[in-house]
């Protein structure tokens, strides 16, 4: 029959054989589809940034909520300066303390005043100031005289050089064990008494401001009046007549805040875990992540 075509039917039949023959062949395999796009997942690893944020975990006293803003960074500072003093003061003020709260308790009178008695002597009931204040919390004869204390009133520079002449070293060393039994400022329970109603008296002429009745104990009720009055302020807080008080009493307030706040968080002070403001750390990580490639494949012809 191939004999009866021509040359060229016979060249396009061949063709017609091959091409069967070739889809045969392929018919098992399966085909790409050259018009889709295929997806190629790829792993590769990235260098991440991430921030943790971790905030402040000081918690203030009841009586001393809303000067946080004011006092943290105080406080702050002083923890890391004063570390030995504070665990010193807490440490010996585990009795002191305790018995200090109770009374001023009984007075009506808020119990983070007891840290009075840690800034005033050190828990020393013998302690005299070059002032002349004396015992545990530093008590003036005047103050003494005024709510009834027994007290040895201190004696005048001339005085103690007369006493000197008229006496022999033993009859000063008798005279100084009388003070030391006759002197209620010597005496926790009755000096810490007379402080819960002096301060009961300073919380009526600054109603009820306790910073400010805590400023009275250092420097006078005087000295405060006048520091209310030169800031011009109708109802002013310590903030306010902070810079109008003497530099001492100001130290003395923000002391006050400080031994307060620490030993109320004493635990985590102790382990160095206080986080005083909010803080932000930058964490820089290796991570892999899946992503996606592309491409386009045609068959040859």
């Amino acid at each position: 029959m191939l004999r009866k075509l021509s040359s060229t039917a016979q060249k396009q039949l061949c063709w017609i054989i091959l091409m069967v023959t070739s889809f045969q062949t392929l018919s098992g395999q399966s085909f790409r589809d050259s018009t889709k796009k295929a997806l190629l997942a790829v792993v590769e690893k990235r260098a991440e940034t991430r921030f943790i944020i971790t905030p402040s975990n000081v918690v203030f006293p009841e009586l001393l909520k809303g000067n946080e803003t004011e006092a943290l960074g105080y406080i702050e500072k002083f923890s890391k300066n004063r570390r030995d003093y504070l665990i010193r003061m807490y440490t010996k003020g585990k009795q002191l303390l305790p018995q200090a709260a109770t009374i001023l308790t009984r007075y009506d009178l808020p119990t983070e005043l007891k840290i009075l008695l840690t800034l005033e002597s050190a828990y020393n009931g013998n302690a005299v100031s070059k002032a002349g204040a004396v015992g545990y919390w530093q008590i003036m004869d005047e103050v003494a005289s005024e709510y009834g204390m027994k007290y040895i009133a201190k004696l005048s520079v001339a005085e103690k050089k007369k006493l000197e002449k008229q006496k022999s070293k033993k009859q000063l060393k008798l005279r100084k064990t009388k003070a030391k039994l006759a002197d209620d400022r010597k005496n926790l329970n009755r000096s810490t008494n007379t402080a819960a109603r002096y301060l009961r008296d300073r919380r009526r002429n600054l109603n009820d401001n306790w910073l400010l009745v805590v400023a009275s104990y250092n420097c006078g009720i005087g000295n405060v009046w006048k520091a209310m009055e030169r800031s011009g302020q109708l109802s002013p807080t310590f903030w306010n007549i902070k810079n109008f008080l003497p530099a001492e009493t100001r130290a003395y307030v923000m002391n006050f805040i400080t031994l307060n706040v620490i030993f109320n968080n004493y635990e985590l002070f102790l382990k160095n875990k206080l986080n005083f403001t909010e803080e932000k750390m930058m964490i820089t990580e290796q991570m892999e992540r899946s992503t996606t490639e592309e491409y386009t494949e045609y068959f040859n012809k």
